[in-house]
Order: structure tokens, then C-alpha cells, then sequence
């Protein structure tokens, strides 16, 4: 019996040590933000660091906040470029770095952003893929807090209001299950853009060759963002 039960035991901790390599693995291979990027977050005079949130505050805050959640497997600096542009347009963006890269595994990291930055008045929330989805449930979840969601290559999650979100995906996008996008929201859709270029992190598995530069697909995507929010 005793022989036994240690045969049991044996066997499941093999088991969850198995389990517990196959995920190391999986959250080890994941998208490096670029030079730029990485550049950008380390300089404190560009972005603010507090805890698990990465801040960009515009040189004049307004009452207009957006705070975006990352890609799955996508190092969340990666996004910083993208937000910039809207920094420089006067919106407080709050980038939400996941705990392994993996915005399933924080959906609620938005709540941090709201204390931090509790001058904000208007808030937003925005995420690309899996975080775009997150962001979504979050919104769901905070109806009272967030007035609109804005979703890079992803699709409404969570009974989210439809016509009070944006969905902006590019024609070369090849990895987005476009059958999961609601039309009955706003739908932008970037002629010649991918998947991957809303962040400056190289190309991803499975993606679309995009036919425009990854300037000209963030600066669409900005602009959609900005009239969006201040409609």
C-alpha cells in the first residue's frame, strides 16, 4: 500500500513538473519590444514607472485617459511608440505590463491606473489581441469607469457594449479570426496593414506581409483613436 501511494505521488509530481516546464517554455518565447522601443522606456523623463504600469503623460494633461493592454507573448514596451503619438496629443496613456506577457493573467490591471492617475476623468481602454480581448472583459466588467474601447486586432469579449467600441484590424492580418469581429461596431479596416504593427516588435508567427510601412499604420490607427475619443 505504502509502495503504492508513493508510486502515486511520484507520478503526479512528475506530472506537474512536466506541466510546470511546458508553461517556462511556452511564456519564454515571446515577441522582444525593439531598440527604439526599449530606449524610450528607459528614459524617465519620457515615461513614468510605477509599479506594473508604464505612464506617458502628455506635456499639458488633459482629462482624457487611455489605458492599453498588451498582445499575448508581446513584451508590453513594444507599444510605447504607438502611444506616444497620442501622448503627444494629449491623452495620458497607461501601458499595463502582464505578468508573462499574458493579459489573461491580469485582467483587472486596469484598476491600478485608475489610482494612479486619479485626475483622469474620461478613461478609455484599448489592448492589441489577446490583450484588446482582455481589455474588453475588463470594460464589461467596469461600465461605470470606461467610456469606450478601442480594440487593435481583436474583437469585443465580455458583453461590452458594441457601438461604444472601436475595432481596427488590417487587411494583411492573418492571424485575428476576423468571424469574431462585430460589425455593429466601429470597424476600421487599414488597407495593406498586419497584424503586428501596432507595436514595434518585428514580425509574428502566421502574420500577413503588410503592403504599408509600420509608420503609416499606427499613424492611421492613431488618428482613428483620436476621433473615436473625442467624438
Amino acid at each position: 500500500m505504502k509502495r503504492r501511494m508513493k508510486i502515486i505521488i511520484l507520478s503526479i509530481l512528475t506530472i506537474l513538473v512536466l506541466m510546470a516546464s511546458g508553461f517556462f517554455i511556452y511564456t519564454s518565447d515571446y515577441s522582444h519590444a525593439d531598440q527604439n522601443a526599449i530606449t524610450m522606456a528607459m528614459d524617465s523623463t519620457q515615461v513614468t514607472v510605477e509599479g506594473d504600469l508604464l505612464i506617458l503623460d502628455p506635456a499639458m494633461p488633459g482629462d482624457t485617459g487611455l489605458i492599453f493592454y498588451p498582445g499575448g507573448k508581446v513584451e508590453a514596451e513594444a507599444y510605447l511608440p504607438l502611444l506616444d503619438q497620442l501622448r503627444d496629443q494629449g491623452v495620458t496613456c497607461v501601458l499595463v505590463k502582464m505578468p508573462f506577457n499574458l493579459a489573461v493573467f491580469n485582467k483587472n490591471g486596469g484598476l491600478d491606473a485608475f489610482a494612479a492617475r486619479p485626475e483622469i476623468t474620461h478613461w478609455f481602454i484599448g489592448g492589441h489581441s489577446l490583450g484588446g480581448v482582455m481589455a474588453s472583459s475588463f470594460a464589461a466588467d467596469h461600465p461605470d469607469r470606461i467610456e469606450g474601447v478601442i480594440l487593435l486586432g481583436a474583437y469585443v469579449y465580455g458583453g461590452w457594449t458594441p457601438d461604444k467600441a472601436l475595432t481596427i484590424y488590417g487587411s494583411q492580418d492573418k492571424v485575428l479570426d476576423q468571424t469574431k469581429v462585430d460589425y455593429d461596431t466601429n470597424v476600421l479596416v487599414i488597407k495593406g496593414g498586419n497584424h503586428a504593427n501596432y507595436g514595434n516588435y518585428g514580425k509574428q508567427k502566421g502574420d500577413g506581409t503588410p503592403t504599408i510601412s509600420k509608420a503609416e499604420q499606427q499613424k492611421q490607427t492613431v488618428n482613428a483613436i483620436l476621433a473615436f475619443i473625442t467624438k
